[in-house]
């Protein structure tokens, strides 16, 4: 999937390392699927690596975290939303620096950006360019505005996505692809150029 990306797309291209879903603290086979994850995406153009780990106790797991770093050498680091279930974001935060991860991607501890607005503000006024606060969290073109302006932030991570129904024309209801809790099984979840375009284009007001 990279390479055709990255032979589709001028901008940088910066991959997400995530094992499995549920919680941030991962098993010894689970790191070593990760740092052999990183190595194969380097290898196919990466840009940047993506990810997050923490220890039991709701702490960033440094060890863990420099040993990726290592691997991921010399492309940039981005610390992923595992930052949110910090215990202490401001310590976090100091840990990330000392480690030389080059951003951060963060609702500022709650579940969206707009709840999470002032711990935001706070974040970016601690980083003190130091690292990269980037709010990520149910960012949309009603409230990117507000959210850049309130947390002064230059950078945001939003997923701009679309719904595009399925070209099947025989659908068989009776069968579920996946647990009792699943996505629809005909629509299908795309990032919409036209949302990107106009996000884009209020940022960069804001911005002015």
């Amino acid at each position: 999937m990279l390479r055709i990306i990255k032979s589709k797309v001028k901008i940088p291209v910066y991959v997400m390392i995530r094992p499995r879903g549920a919680d941030f603290c991962y098993t010894a086979d689970e790191v070593a699927v990760m740092k052999e994850d990183i190595k194969m995406l380097k290898e196919n153009g990466a840009d940047g690596i993506v990810f997050g780990v923490l220890l039991p106790n709701g702490e960033i797991d440094c060890t863990l975290t420099k040993e990726l770093i290592d691997v991921s050498a010399p492309l940039p680091v981005t610390f992923h939303r595992a930052f949110d279930m910090c215990q202490d974001l401001e310590k976090g935060l100091e840990q990330l620096i000392s480690l030389g991860v080059q951003r951060v991607l963060t609702s500022g501890g709650d579940s969206t950006c707009l709840e999470g607005l002032p711990q935001l503000e706070k974040l970016v006024k601690q980083a003190n360019g130091r690292i990269i606060v980037v709010p990520g969290g149910g960012i949309n073109e009603r409230n990117v505005d507000r959210i850049l302006t309130g947390c002064k932030a230059t950078e945001f991570h939003g997923s701009c996505r679309s719904s595009v129904e399925s070209s099947m024309k025989y659908r068989n209801s009776s069968v579920t692809m996946g647990a009792s809790f699943h996505p629809p099984e005909f629509t299908t979840k795309v990032t919409c150029s036209t949302r990107v375009e106009k996000m884009l284009k209020i940022a960069k007001c804001t911005s002015c």
